[in-house]
This record gives C-alpha cells, sequence and structure tokens, in this order.
C-alpha cells in the first residue's frame, strides 16, 4: 500500500543543505500498525510530509495504492490527502468551532451532504468516547479531549491511512495510553495506522512494527520492535 523506494530529501538552509532523508526504503501493508521512531530530527515528520504530497522527494519514489505521490500534480494532491487521515501533537482544531463543528469541517471541505455530517459525525464522536461533549469548544475540553476530537476528525472520511505525528507529545502518560488505545483500535477496525513518536514506554509495550530512525536513516526494521535508540 505505501512504498518508499530509495527516498532522499535535502533542505536547503542559508547558503548549506541538511540531509532529511538518506536513502529509505520500506513498505507497508494495508491495515499494519507501524511506528516509526527516533530522536527529534531523525526523519519522522518528512516521511510524513512526503507521502501527503507537501514535501517532494530530492531522490526517489514514494507510493500510496496507486498513486505515484512524487509525480503528483497540485490539483490531484486533494484526492490523494482524502484517503488520509492526520493526528497532530498540537491537535490543530479550530477554537471558534464546536467538537461537533471541527469534526463536520472535514466533511464539509470535502462536498459530503448535510445528511451525512448529521449522521456521522455524532458516530465519530462516539467512537472516541465525546458524544456527550460535542457541542464544547476546544478551550472546554482538555488536552486528552482535544486530541480525541482531532482522532474523531481524522477517521471521519473513512481513510485507508491514519497518520499520526507525534500525537501523545502535549499529553500526561494516562491520557497518552487512552489516545494510543484508541488507535489500536482503529487498526483493528481495518485502517493502516502509522505512528511517529519518540515515546519509548509506549513503543515498548504495544508490541508492533517499529522503524527506528538515526539521521535520516533507517536504523532497524522490526516486526514486534522495541524503541532501541540510545
Amino acid at each position: 500500500m505505501i512504498i518508499f523506494q530509495n527516498v532522499s530529501k535535502l533542505y536547503k538552509v542559508n547558503s548549506h543543505f541538511s540531509m532529511a532523508l538518506d536513502k529509505v526504503s520500506f513498505g507497508i501493508s494495508s491495515k499494519e500498525f507501524v511506528s516509526i521512531v527516533g530522536k527529534s530530527g531523525a526523519g519522522k515528520s518528512t516521511i510524513i510530509k512526503l507521502l501527503i504530497g507537501e514535501e517532494r522527494p530530492t531522490n526517489g519514489r514514494v507510493i500510496f495504492d496507486s498513486y505515484d505521490v512524487s509525480k503528483l500534480k497540485n490539483h490531484e494532491l486533494p484526492h490523494l490527502r482524502r484517503r488520509i487521515g492526520i493526528i497532530f501533537q498540537d491537535f490543530r482544531l479550530l477554537p471558534t468551532k464546536t467538537a461537533y463543528e471541527n469534526v463536520a469541517f472535514s466533511l464539509e471541505v470535502a462536498g459530503r451532504p448535510e445528511s451525512d455530517i448529521e449522521e456521522f459525525v455524532p458516530q465519530a464522536l462516539e467512537v472516541v468516547g465525546l458524544k456527550d461533549k460535542m457541542l464544547h469548544f476546544p478551550k472546554e475540553l482538555s488536552g486528552g479531549e482535544k486530541q480525541r476530537v482531532a482522532i474523531a476528525r481524522a477517521m471521519i472520511n473513512h481513510p485507508d491511512v491514519i497518520m499520526a505525528d507525534e500525537p501523545t507529545g502535549n499529553l500526561d502518560p494516562i491520557n497518552s495510553w487512552e489516545i494510543i488505545k484508541l488507535l489500536l483500535k482503529i487498526n483493528e477496525l481495518g485502517t493502516t495506522v502509522m505512528l511517529a513518536t519518540h515515546n519509548r514506554e509506549i513503543i515498548n509495550n504495544i508490541n508492533r512494527r517499529v522503524i527506528s530512525m538515526e539521521n535520516g536513516k533507517i536504523i532497524r526494521d522490526e516486526e514486534k520492535g522495541k524503541y532501541m535508540l540510545i
């Protein structure tokens, strides 16, 4: 489903070049749960940006299902991105919209009818345990609740893949585990999940595939891995 073929990414910083990814190759099958781990600057976020076409590889190919992402034109990217849900560390909720409206916004952008919105948004919020708070604004929600709204928003269009970029970075341990359990539940329902994190405790307890990165390179890829970076 997802293939990175010998992908390198260079960024120009002032007059110097910085290597974000260095000849990275891996594949992720449909319905897998894969964690990409490494310290800040290891290349985790760059992989996500390349997969959604926000950045283009300097060399190599990025494949998502039938799309060669590295060759897509800008007007073709929205079709790709509707198949990918993204969860960020900082939630990225719209502060002037309720939890319901934040989730509904994704359907509105996709041009879905009001009948779909009225049916699917409460269902998504129920899955993440927030149906009773769907009229609350972000400022009225805890950090864990905000991330749950973000998860509902990411899954509302029934994407093939959910990518979570440091989703527990702003949360305490209890809320962090609740978010991870939600992602595991979504995966069990058939959605591919990519988790980018440097949270050692989470990785060492979920017993799923781990791709370890360091300085833009893959240094380890294990079916049931641990966070073993020094």
